[in-house]
């Protein structure tokens, strides 16, 4: 990428290093939006700052501006590869890791030594201080080193972030220490050793507080670092499924390997079985099961043949492939989709920039709380070192970190989980709608029918078999472009082993088609083409083409010289996914409405199928939009379920639009949340993935702000030591951490319908809360 950013580019991200805290992250966006022309969003849990241009800025202005700030910046995306974030992720959790052990190793040590040294003169002796140093030493230095590295940082740039206070905390500890120790009888005997161990954290003595203070916030930290390699590695293992190289076909046909990333639209490549599909594309030639497991979470695979399109980065199980590719590099699905994944987790919402304004004080306000805490305890009390205590406790027990980690965290393992199960969050709108979410507006054709025309049904006359009808009508049909003729077509290929050419072909609008077949006139068309042509058709074929028209097919009647053969259902079938996903949908109190531009009959026959008793039949996409508009204004809150150009709008409008990923890309740009798998059972998936990441997200929330609104007052009073309230500090944030994290055991509940198929069962025969004249 260039330096300089021009008008065509409006948006960028850098990667910030050094930030240890929410306080950290809001002090770098408030720096980057001091610059003219600059709307930066930075997030802590993903270390990265999203960039919005209005006017042309330099690359390296952006990064000195960071610099000013005491962070590290680089463009991501650019030189630091997926392998560099990974390596950086490995070698933060290898750092802590070690740091932690020599401190956990040294902490009883240094607690005993300082508790049992502070009690009493009696078990002293010569150069005792100097042992407790040589312990405490290696602990409040190099292990502490991280926090006292980014106090500097902060200092230079006259700011205080967390480390700011863990650093001061810590020093204060030592420095206390090291007077009492050299310059004071930290013995007080006019007071008991219980008193001294309940009130004192066992006297003057506070290295057991520096060594705690330090070991615990490492194990927090080191917790945090785990789990955020844990979810990067998720990512980056799906960003990684693509194949490395690639076998194209030159225009003799003749094969040659070259690497994936030399893929141009429109060439065509091989792919065996076990290969990965290099990128996006569409099926020339062959048949196989493509295994799209690591894309979409689908456990069975499913079939791809001539006219298929296929995803890169799935696995061909069976057959060779033959493959045009329609979208590389950047522009594939996959592409896209981890694209929306990072552009959702730097992007904020309401409630996290709130905490994150919050960090952005938090710090000098506690400062100053210490300050006054030490003041008015050595004003009522006198005593220099409860008033230590108290003020060290208020240091101590601050912690923003839970502010800044409580919303990335969990919509950082959520996305990572989401993706693993084809489910993709395009920004924070998905999650706080989802929560208010009670009516979901379901589009019929492409989302919960397949989208594509069969063949489901015949009516055969008396001495005529179905390879005969299919003969005629298939021979006929292949030359129409039709529907239901490629439906006919289809079926007739699937049967028979050739079909013959058509002599004579004439297309029929509205009717049907003619043709010369073996030298027969053969008519295949609507009951209506053969009455304009008086001839008359049996009762069993007119009463079967009722009842199919009634159950909302299409019925397609096959003459032969003037002499009925047979008659045909074709229909747009239902998707196996779609009743289940209902009752799921229902069982988790949500209203379903079928919503459809085709005709009443078939709309109604589909919705009785799923088990779904509100259908809105022939709407126009303008239809579709006022009616997610009049469904809001009677107070409901509406997702909206899609796949093609016309429900755009629809779902614009409504409060979550989700998108199959098959559909066109008007849907899927139009859409909140993007469903890679074609299975309509991951709609409740989503809802319920995305509800369970606003309750975590609330829950973090409570715990962080709860959790600084009880210590707080507590540590000022001295009801709580400096020991416990580093404990405290510690587990707060690694309680976050830890909340969030379980996202990840989601499995999603429609597979327990899968297991037990009766599940749900009971709300369909319950009756219906509402009945709307728009049904009908």
């Amino acid at each position: 990428m260039s330096e300089r950013i021009g008008a065509e580019v409006k948006e960028l991200a850098l990667s910030i290093r050094g930030m240890t805290c929410g306080a950290c992250a809001a002090r770098v966006e408030r720096s980057l939006n001091e610059l003219e022309g600059v709307s930066a969003q930075v997030n802590f849990a993903s270390e990265r700052a999203s960039i919005v241009l209005s006017a042309t800025v330099p690359v390296p202005v952006l990064i000195k501006q960071v610099e000013s700030a005491g962070y590290g910046a680089e463009l991501a995306g650019g030189a630091h590869s997926a392998e560099d974030d990974r390596a950086e992720d490995d070698r933060r959790v290898r750092s802590l890791g070690r740091r932690l052990i020599v401190s956990g190793l040294l902490l009883m040590p240094i607690c005993e030594g300082s508790v049992a040294f502070s009690l009493g003169t009696w078990i002293r002796f010569p150069f005792w201080q100097w042992l407790l140093i040589a312990l405490a030493a290696p602990v409040v230095t190099w292990a502490a080193w991280p926090f006292h590295a980014a106090a500097i940082r902060s200092a230079r740039t006259r700011t205080a972030t967390m480390d700011t206070l863990v650093s001061m905390g810590i020093g204060a500890a030592t420095g206390w220490s090291l007077y009492a120790m050299f310059f004071r009888d930290s013995y007080e005997p006019q007071r008991s050793a219980l008193y001294v161990l309940l009130h004192q954290s066992g006297g003057a003595i506070y290295l057991d507080v520096a060594a705690g203070v330090t070991t615990f916030l490492l194990a927090g930290r080191f917790y945090e670092a785990w789990a955020r390699r844990r979810t990067g590695n998720a990512l980056r293992a799906l960003a990684a499924v693509g194949a490395k190289e690639v076998v194209l076909l030159q225009d003799d046909d003749t094969e040659i390997r070259v690497p994936a990333s030399g893929v141009r639209v429109g060439a065509r490549f091989v792919v065996r079985p076990g290969e990965t599909i290099a990128t996006d594309g569409l099926v020339l030639l062959g048949q196989s099961a493509v295994d799209r497991s690591s894309m979409t979470g689908e456990a069975v695979p499913v079939d791809a043949g001539k006219g298929d399109q296929v995803l890169g980065g799935t696995v061909v199980m069976s057959g060779r492939l033959i493959v045009a590719a329609t979208r590389v590099g950047g522009d594939t699905q996959l592409a896209h989709m981890l694209n929306m994944v990072e552009r959702a987790q730097v992007e904020k919402a309401a409630v996290q920039r709130l905490a994150d304004r919050i960090a952005g004080v938090f710090v000098p306000t506690v400062m100053a709380l210490a300050l006054l805490t030490f003041a008015l305890w050595m004003l009522t009390v006198g005593s220099v070192e409860e008033a230590f205590s108290a003020a060290l406790s208020v240091l101590i027990i601050a912690c923003p970190c839970a502010l800044g980690l409580a919303t990335p965290t969990a919509l950082r393992v959520a996305s990572g989980r989401g993706a693993q199960l084809g489910i993709f969050f395009k920004g924070h709108q998905a999650l706080e709608s989802s929560k208010a979410i009670d009516t979901v507006v379901l589009d019929k054709t492409g989302t919960v029918t397949e989208g594509k025309m069969q063949v489901v049904d015949y009516e055969l006359m008396p001495g005529v078999s179905r390879a005969t009808l299919l003969h005629f009508a298939g021979a006929v049909e292949q030359a129409s472009e039709h529907a239901v003729a490629e439906a006919i077509v289809a079926a007739s290929r699937q049967e028979l082993d050739a079909l013959p050419q058509p002599e004579e072909f004439e297309s029929l609008p509205g009717l049907g088609a003619r043709g010369l077949v073996d030298r027969h006139q053969v008519l295949v068309g609507r009951a209506r083409l053969f009455a304009d042509r008086e001839v008359e058709l049996p009762d069993s074929v007119v009463t079967q083409c009722a009842a199919w028209e009634t159950a909302g097919h299409t019925a397609i009647v096959v003459g032969q010289d003037a002499e009925i053969l047979g008659a045909v259902a074709v229909a747009d079938t239902v998707k196996p996914s779609a009743a289940p996903a209902v009752r799921e949908l229902q069982r988790l109190g949500l209203e379903c409405i079928l919503l459809t531009g085709d005709n009443q009959a078939t709309a109604e026959a589909v919705a009785a199928d799923i088990g779904v008793r509100w259908v809105v039949a022939g709407a126009l996409p303008d239809q579709k939009v006022s009616l997610v508009k009049e469904l809001q204004a009677e107070g409901r809150a509406v997702a909206m379920v899609g796949d093609g150009v016309n429900d755009g709008p629809a779902l614009a409008t409504a409060d979550l639009g989700l998108a199959m990923s098959s559909g066109t890309d008007v849907a899927i740009n139009a859409a909140d949340l993007i469903l890679v798998r074609d299975d309509l059972a991951v709609v409740p998936d989503a809802i319920s993935l995305a509800r369970r990441t606003v309750r975590t997200i609330r829950g973090n929330l409570v715990w962080a702000f709860g959790y600084n609104v009880v210590a707080l007052p507590l540590a000022a009073f001295g009801r709580l030591d400096p020991l416990i309230a580093a404990g405290a500090m510690a587990f707060s944030s690694a309680f976050v951490v830890w909340n969030s994290s379980r996202i990840r055991h989601f499995n999603g509940s429609h597979r327990l319908l899968k297991a037990h198929p009766r599940a749900g069962a009971s709300l369909l025969l319950a009756p219906h809360p509402k009945t709307s004249p728009r049904a009908h």
